[in-house]
């Protein structure tokens, strides 16, 4: 199998850590493989891959949208170093307002499997990253929502001892208990 599934500590949020085949002229790995995803839980229809640059220090997040345009991400690190955080939305959840955090580099080849109703945020720790994800939904802006990075009930560790530099639009997204639910 080219793959391990690890479940986090949350429902349906999946670390996903490919098999990397090395040696002196480079590596080859899968990044993707639908039968191996979908016999391990994790069944979103991909529908747009992006790509994002980032700086040191740079926080972005924590983004979500709202239905019917929700999207379950398959994010990797392909370049440097980050946190990567997932925020549970969905209302009924037994994990409702809890995260998961993992760290995704290109060292560790890591992915992170999010599910539709979380919010997905990351900050970067290496001097640039660059982003690979999935999406099972289209980009919609009129469906793009947000959560304050640093929600005081959501109480995220981002393990860093700076000041992270933000987007005009996330220093003053609402907290969770000012959302509305019923979007998600």
């Amino acid at each position: 199998m080219p793959f391990s599934f690890e479940k986090q500590n949350i429902e349906d949020v999946i670390l996903v850590k490919p098999k990397v085949f090395g040696d002196n002229r480079g590596f080859f790995m899968e990044s993707y493989k639908k039968s191996e995803f979908f016999s391990n839980g994790i069944d979103a229809e991909f529908n747009q891959d992006n790509h994002s640059k980032s700086s040191k220090h740079v926080l972005r997040g924590l983004h979500y949208q709202a239905k019917p345009y929700g999207q379950a991400k398959l994010v990797r690190c392909s370049k440097g170093r980050i946190y990567d955080v997932a925020v549970d939305l969905r209302i009924n959840s037994k994990t409702f307002g809890k995260y998961v955090k993992v760290e995704l580099s290109e060292d560790n080849k890591h992915m992170l499997f999010i599910p539709e109703g979380f919010a997905h945020g990351f900050v970067v720790l290496s001097d640039e990253a660059e982003l690979l994800y999935k999406a099972g939904g289209e980009y919609n802006p009129k469906a793009d929502r947000g959560v304050l990075w640093n929600d005081k009930d959501i109480n995220i560790d981002w393990g860093i001892d700076f000041e992270p530099v933000l987007s005009e639009k996330d220093k003053v997204q609402p907290v969770l208990k000012n959302i509305d639910l019923e979007e998600i």
